[in-house]
């Protein structure tokens, strides 16, 4: 019996740690979660900029109180039947309970320092951001939204590429986003886009490098393939800090690195100096 009080009493020690700390990946210090919520989410030791849920994602990027959000009742259907270790459906349903979000990507209209635009998010934590033909469709409504209204569009990318699960519906979504973000340029109309930790795959090789301003969060991995898939595959060892934000932006692939501190302020003299 002593035993298996210890054991019980190791899991509650092991559970209330996880409750109040937290590990950061890139220095790997333990830090007190209610010091790195106060800091945004990003670690006070190293500055790495921890991945954070779409919704804390837009409150702290939208004025209070002027977020409208558009779309909210579209879900992913199955059309494939997919399954792997799990149904896809079932993958759905879980990250739906988890996040309470219908799909991986969430849209409306807002002020952002007071400049009018039609903003967006990808949430990693449901199924890694993928991009599936909910998001696709939002997107691209999103960007029809902006042409009717004449404002401009943000998109905070965050994701691990296209959701397989879907097959062809979702990588057509790469080619349809694209679309119409031409139709919206060809309205001499901005789009910003916001790179995160991490933007790859058909995110990366779409609408997230195809902004009029290109921002990316310090340290973000920004790539199509991994870079141990590139590795692999090339047989050389790759430069240090190879496609991180840093790297993209000396390098010419994006136009600045943005802390998350500053995002709010940059988008907003961004966004008022683009409708001028």
């Amino acid at each position: 019996m002593g035993w298996f009080k210890k054991k019980d009493h190791r899991k509650a020690e092991e559970k209330l740690r996880e409750e109040l700390w937290s590990r950061c990946k890139a220095c790997n210090e333990i830090i007190y979660k209610k010091e790195l919520e106060r800091n945004l989410d990003v670690c006070p030791k190293c500055g790495y900029h921890f991945p954070i849920p779409a919704r804390k994602r837009l409150s702290l990027t939208v004025d209070e109180g002027t977020f409208e959000e558009m779309d909210s009742d579209i879900s992913p259907k199955d059309p494939l039947q997919f399954k792997d270790k799990k149904r896809y459906i079932d993958r759905v349903r879980e990250a739906q309970e988890t996040t309470g979000l219908r799909d991986a990507f969430i849209y409306g209209w807002g002020k952002i320092e007071d400049q009018p635009a039609l903003i967006g998010v990808f949430d990693f934590f449901f199924l890694g951001g993928s991009l599936g033909s909910v998001a696709g469709e939002k997107i691209t409504r999103m960007v029809e939204r902006a042409r009717e209204m004449r404002c401009g569009v943000v998109i905070f990318c965050a994701s691990g590429g296209a959701r397989m699960q879907e097959g062809i519906l979702s990588l057509m979504q790469m080619a349809k986003t694209s679309a119409a973000l031409s139709l919206l340029r060809k309205e001499r109309l901005p789009y910003i886009s916001v790179l995160t930790d991490p933007t790859t795959g058909g995110v990366t090789a779409s609408f997230g490098m195809l902004g009029d301003v290109i921002i990316a969060e310090p340290g973000a991995l920004i790539g199509f393939a991994g870079p141990r898939v590139i590795k692999e595959t090339i047989k050389e060892e790759l430069p240090p800090g190879f496609q991180r934000a840093e790297y993209l932006l000396e390098h010419g692939m994006i136009d600045m690195v943005v802390e998350r501190r500053r995002m709010k302020e940059v988008l907003g003299k961004l966004l008022d100096l683009l409708y001028h």
